[in-house]
């Protein structure tokens, strides 16, 4: 249904049908009704408006019956509801007139505001019809209401006549003008569109005439002279101008704005739901181009510069400056703030105030003021801290993102450097300069003269490189130094303070550390007060600096090698503290601690390097694990060899353990550093003196690693260096089930897995865990029980995902490739072994990047791409590295280079090959290599006899016969078609005895 209340009463149908209500009181029942249409309106009200201040008795009675006749009535159109809370109609608002007026009308003022003239005309031409006489007769004691509607009413017939006026209305305006201000005879907005519109007919002198009445009526009836604004408009006319309003100027740019789309549309609804925006953001940011650009689309704007004020109570006289309001020769002296709220009175305007934070109390009075006084004013200001008003809508304007700073620097440099097409270091560049435009736009104008490469090498010292800028720009704008420079004055003597203090952190700083380190006690209020000034960011409890702030602060610091003492013993502290949770249930959070600080632990590392060694030594063994589970390893060498040379030859006293742990870190792995064999030696003795439990036990798998089974096999000493904490008695069966798997003693090796595994459960260690699923997913794929390996392998890979491991992560999608492999899905395989690739060579596991290169190898040749399959061996074999787990991987390489030479018919370069893996082979203790040497030497026998030996010398050496090996399989088909089930096994189990001897007779 349709509802009219904009005049007397009228219901229609979807279809047009009118519907009478009934008499007066259904009349005023309905009324009341519709005034708060969707919402309940209390028996109270309606009672006081169908009775008026003296009901008469059973008012209640008789409002239930008139409730129940106008239900009827309407029905089945509308429905009355009654509730706890009253009566409710159910019709929509906007079917009744009132309402959708009013939404129209707001609407019309939005798009006045926003210099949609055309819309706006369109918008309230449309809600002024919807009036048809006087608003609620059928409420004659509605007084308040029918006056608030008929304001509303002329509110909006203005605000139409302003949209006309802008689009080049005049003449036909006039007569409509006038008959408003016959009635309405001290509205100044009505006088100033009576004298455009006669202007724009042709008839300045009229308007010029009008004026001087409004002056005249002013005087008389209020004793006051006309308004700044409406003064401005008189002198336009003398001017011989055409008294439409205009726009003041926002900041011409002389260059293309890039990036902050996000920004901008931020902006823009903040905009359209608080009437006060604030930017904030550190200095350079670019806070004042940001707010100039999300100006242009806001209609009437008022640009207000701050930054040359020094007196803050001049910032009315700045704003009526910018209005273009002047004071003439006979307006009185007065107040400012008075004839600026005069001159904004009606106006819909955006008034942007730049650079309050040197005048941000009285920037913060002003806006207030002028909010609650003019009801068609909206600031958008820009500062380094919130003006902190009711109702104030913040904008952090964060450093621009890496694609953005990167096309902001290419914008600007092409200025400088015509071509310039970009360059490797440029992101480099911009990242050291925090996405900071104003360090970006004066690094891009340095191309002039300097290289890239000669840019980022200079960054070092950013604030003597950065200091020529735009001479038109006010001085604190025109330097990188004078930007911080003005943002560190504006501190108070306890900010300076702690800001100088925070740069002893890298990384940034819980507040924990802070007041740890910093000296400060509760340093909350500052840090909140350094983070409202954007002199430092905060983010889930972690305070830093922008690197270009902390330079600079950092030059202001005293007092620096005590605090960097306090901040190495800090971390310190936290290393060892976290040590023992990265072995079990509680590891994740620590890793992730650790991760944090990872900038503060390395800075805190170099610190006790230069001055404390053994801190340094300590620092060096806690971090050693973590540093391992998260493939950290680009730093280890160049860190873990310094801190030797500053130690001696010799661990100091209570440090062997330690000092064991970090040559161990010093040793390249490569084989390309002569030293390594000296090192490796001393870690031997070392390991070998360690006759009780280790505080550090994941010692002895770094040492596993680092010197190789034959010098780290399970024995006495091993078992009493990992004690009986549970963790160390996981890690011993782990290494004993290593120890029978190389050992060909595959059901000892799968049930030592097994016990390591629950074990670690126990521990709740995610790299034990997965540590062990991997080679029971192996155990599973021997078998041949597909599903159950990948569903071992899968829970290791979630183990190791939690953990962010990018070595163990590698380890298991190899060998859940292998597992699809041999199940034939290729295509999945292939690309689990490129993943796999991918994140060892970032963690920089050369021999887990050659694992999965010979896993593509494999595919490659069993879908019969031999040249392909050729490259990816060779770049396999390029990649290993000379260290002795390196070996297997070699000869497994070595065996696909074999397989490959026999598929493309050469068994003699075949048989060479396999020579050379054997070789390899013997120089390993694993005899599994040999097993797989006897396999691909079974695929290239001649004899079908030594083929079934060479079979069964494999399974002898692994302890078990893969059921699902594709090379294998065709091997075995092979085999078993040309010999007899009795021949075969008698020759499988001749092989079988022989064993590894086997293997040297081709």
């Amino acid at each position: 249904m349709r509802f009219g209340i904009l005049g007397p009463l009228d219901l229609r149908t979807d279809d047009g049908t009118p519907l009478d209500p009934g008499g007066p009181r259904p009349r005023a029942l309905l009324t009341l009704l519709l005034l708060d249409a969707g919402r309940a309106v209390s028996t109270d009200r309606l009672t006081d408006g169908l009775y008026g201040a003296e009901p008469p008795a059973g008012a209640a009675n008789a409002l239930q019956s008139q409730i129940s006749r106008l239900r009827r009535r309407l029905a089945p159109h509308t429905e009355i509801e009654a509730g706890a809370h009253g009566y409710r109609i159910t019709a929509p608002p906007d079917t009744v007139d009132a309402h959708r007026f009013e939404r129209l009308a707001a609407a019309g003022r939005t798009a006045l505001a926003a210099g949609d003239h055309a819309g706006a005309a369109a918008l309230l031409r449309d809600a002024l019809a919807l009036w048809r006489g006087t608003p609620l007769p059928d409420l004659p004691d509605a007084h308040a209401e029918r006056a608030r509607l008929e304001e509303l009413r002329l509110a909006a017939v203005q605000d139409r006549i302003e949209a006309d006026l802008a689009l080049g209305g005049g003449a036909e305006l006039v007569p409509e003008v006038r008959a408003l201000l016959a009635e309405r005879p001290l509205s100044e907005r009505l006088y100033g569109q009576l004298m455009r519109a006669l202007q724009a007919a042709g008839r300045p002198a009229e308007a010029l005439a009008v004026y001087g009445q409004a002056r005249r009526v002013l005087a008389d009836e209020l004793g006051a002279d006309p308004s700044p604004e409406l003064a401005a408009l008189h002198l336009e006319l003398l001017n011989g101008r055409d008294g439409t309003p205009r726009r003041p100027r926002l900041p011409a740019q002389l260059t293309r704005f890039v990036g902050r789309e996000a920004e901008l549309g931020l902006i823009e609804r903040a905009l359209a739901a608080s009437r006060m925006v604030t930017l904030t953001g550190p200095g350079g940011v670019g806070k004042t181009r940001l707010a100039v650009e999300a100006a242009r689309a806001a209609g009437e704007v008022c640009f207000v510069e701050l930054a040359p004020l020094t007196d803050p109570d001049r910032i009315p006289a700045a704003v009526l400056a910018a209005l273009g309001v002047r004071e003439g020769f006979r307006t009185p002296a007065g107040d400012a703030v008075d004839r600026l709220l005069a001159a904004l009175e009606g106006r819909t305007l955006l008034l942007v105030l730049d650079n309050c934070e040197h005048v941000v109390d009285e920037a913060a009075r002003l806006s207030a003021r002028l909010l609650a006084a003019c009801p068609g004013v909206r600031v958008l200001a820009t500062s380094r801290e919130s003006l902190g008003i009711t109702g104030e809508v913040l904008v952090a304007v964060p450093p621009l993102e890496p694609e953005p700073s990167l096309a902001l620097f290419l914008d600007r440099a092409r200025a400088v450097r015509p071509g310039f097409d970009g360059h490797a270091r440029v992101p480099d560049i911009c990242r050291a300069l925090d996405g900071l435009p104003l360090a970006i736009e004066l690094a891009a104008a340095r191309l002039r003269t300097l290289t890239p490469d000669e840019l980022a090498d200079r960054l070092d010292d950013r604030f003597r490189l950065l200091s020529r800028g735009d001479r038109s720009k006010a001085p604190r704008h025109r330097t990188l130094r004078a930007v911080v420079e003005w943002s560190w004055e504006l501190l108070d003597p306890e900010e300076r303070e702690l800001a100088a203090r925070l740069t002893v952190f890298p990384g940034g700083a819980t507040l924990d550390a802070v007041e740890a380190v910093c000296g400060v006690p509760y340093p909350e209020d500052v840090l909140a007060s350094l983070v409202e000034k954007s002199f430092v960011e905060v983010s889930e409890g972690r305070y830093r600096m922008l690197e270009t702030i902390r330079a600079y602060a950092a030059g202001q610091l005293t007092g620096g090698e005590a605090l960097r003492d306090a901040h190495a013993a800090y971390f310190l502290r936290l290393a060892e503290r976290a040590e023992p949770y990265l072995r079990g249930a509680e590891q994740l959070p620590w890793l992730d601690r650790l991760g944090a600080e990872q900038d503060n632990l390395d800075a805190a590392l170099h610190h006790l390097t230069r001055t404390a060694p053994p801190g340094a030594l300590r620092l060096t063994a806690a971090l050693t694990w973590f540093r391992r589970l998260r493939g950290l390893h680009g730093g280890r060498l160049p860190q873990a060899r310094a801190l030797l040379a500053a130690t001696g030859e010799e661990p100091p006293e209570g440090l062997a353990e330690e000092y064991a742990l970090c040559l161990m870190n010093a040793v390249s792995g490569t084989g390309d550093d002569p030293a390594d064999e000296d090192r490796v030696a001393h870690v031997a003795a070392l390991m070998k003196s360690f006759d009780g439990p280790l505080r550090y036990p994941f010692t002895v798998v770094l040492w596993s690693l680092t010197g190789g089974p034959l010098l780290t096999a399970v024995d006495g000493q091993v078992r009493v260096q990992l004690g009986h904490a549970p963790w160390g008695l996981a890690l011993l069966d782990l290494g004993v089930a290593y120890q029978a798997l190389f050992a060909g003693r595959a059901r000892d090796s799968e049930e030592a897995f097994t016990r390591a595994l629950n074990g670690f459960r126990t521990t709740g260690d995610r790299w034990g865990m997965a540590n062990c699923l991997d080679p029971l997913g192996g155990f599973a794929l021997w078998r041949g029980d597909h599903d159950r390996a990948l569903r071992l392998l899968d829970e290791g890979l979630e183990y190791v995902r939690e953990l962010d491991a990018p070595e163990e992560t590698a380890d298991l999608l190899r060998t859940r490739a292998i597992v699809l492999l041999s199940r034939g899905a290729a295509d999945e395989a292939a690309a689990h072994f490129t993943r796999s690739a991918r994140l060892a060579r970032d963690a920089g596991a050369s021999d887990k990047v050659a694992s999965a290169r010979r896993g593509l190898g494999d595919i490659a040749r069993l879908a019969g791409d031999t040249a392909r399959a050729r490259g990816h061996y060779e770049s396999a074999l390029e990649v290993c590295a000379a260290n002795w787990f390196s070996v297997g991987e070699s000869t497994r390489i070595l065996l696909g280079l074999a397989r490959t030479a026999a598929a493309e018919g050469d068994p003699d370069a075949a048989l060479d090959w396999c020579a050379q893996a054997r070789a390899q082979a013997l120089e390993s203790p694993d005899t599994l290599l040999l097993a797989d040497v006897a396999d691909a030497l079974a695929g290239l026998a001649e004899r079908p006899e030594r083929a079934a030996e060479l079979l069964g010398a494999a399974a002898g050496l692994r302890g078990a016969e893969p059921a699902a090996d594709p090379d294998l399989v065709r091997t075995r088909e092979r085999v078993r078609a040309a010999l007899s089930p009795e021949a075969y096994g008698e020759a499988f189990e001749r092989g079988r005895a022989l064993r590894s001897a086997a293997v040297s007779d081709r």
